[in-house]
């Protein structure tokens, strides 16, 4: 933004008046937190221990606002919720599975602890098998062992998307679809699977899913945004009908 500014206001784009609003709505807040009154520890609110920042009441609190925040897209056939009983056999595939960055978006504090999908999965299905099939931005894969896995499991649930190098804090995409060859992986491993497979997208914008909303093979479409530390087991809770999953923030553009 700093970068942009001046010439936005030199072109018109923006007034002055426009950035004392943003300034005034910015720092207002802090000043009335005491943020500006000397050392933030010595706050009221400045020598709070981990063991309260981390206590289960929380931790609960995380855990309740990342499964608010998962929104259901698509659920064909009731692909979703599963029954934990019925399914002997789980894949997890995709970048983004077992990567506690990708969960946390770039406005976080040192977590507690982060449970990603994979840990949640393997806590409800003894037999769950991981392939991460490529990277985010889709440049470095391995398609053929996420093929296998797919073929060889009752459910497969891939976990798809973004991460910090695509978008954060001054950093912006310049399209919707999904990076690199992460479509080509998500459309061979539904090809491959016994079952409609069940796509979780993590990002923190919209993207483009027409190709799987339109693909039978893929079953349901959750969206999770960067849930945060609990993410993963949010997640979990939603495909195994815990809890229900809320609305959307924005539009996903389909044709």
């Amino acid at each position: 933004m700093n970068q942009h500014v001046g010439a936005a206001i030199k072109n018109g784009n923006i007034s002055e008046s426009d950035i004392d609003r943003a300034l005034f709505n910015a720092f207002s807040l802090r000043m009335k937190l005491g943020l500006f009154n000397g050392d933030p520890q010595k706050l009221p609110s400045g020598d709070i221990p981990p063991s309260q920042i981390c206590s289960t009441e929380h931790k609960n609190l995380a855990l309740q606002a990342a499964q608010d925040g998962i929104v259901l897209l698509k659920n064909i056939g009731n692909t979703l919720p599963l029954t934990r009983s019925n399914v002997t056999s789980l894949g997890v595939i995709g970048p983004n599975a077992n990567a506690p960055p990708s969960l946390l978006g770039n406005y976080n504090g040192p977590p507690c602890e982060v449970i990603t999908p994979l840990d949640a999965l393997q806590r409800s299905v003894n037999d769950t098998r991981f392939a991460i099939g490529c990277n985010v931005p889709g440049n470095v894969t391995n398609i053929p062992e996420a093929v296998q896995l797919a073929s060889s499991v009752d459910y497969v649930i891939m976990f798809m998307g973004l991460d910090q190098d695509q978008e954060r804090e001054d950093l912006d995409r310049t399209d919707l679809v999904l990076p690199g060859m992460q479509q080509t992986l998500i459309s061979k491993v539904a090809e491959a699977a016994k079952k409609p497979i069940i796509l979780v997208l993590i990002s923190g914008g919209p993207l483009d899913i027409t190709f799987a909303k339109d693909d039978p093979r893929i079953g349901a479409i959750l969206w999770a945004g960067f849930p945060g530390e609990a993410g993963g087991s949010a997640i979990s809770s939603i495909i195994f009908g815990d809890h229900n999953p809320g609305e959307t923030s924005h539009d996903f553009f389909t044709m």
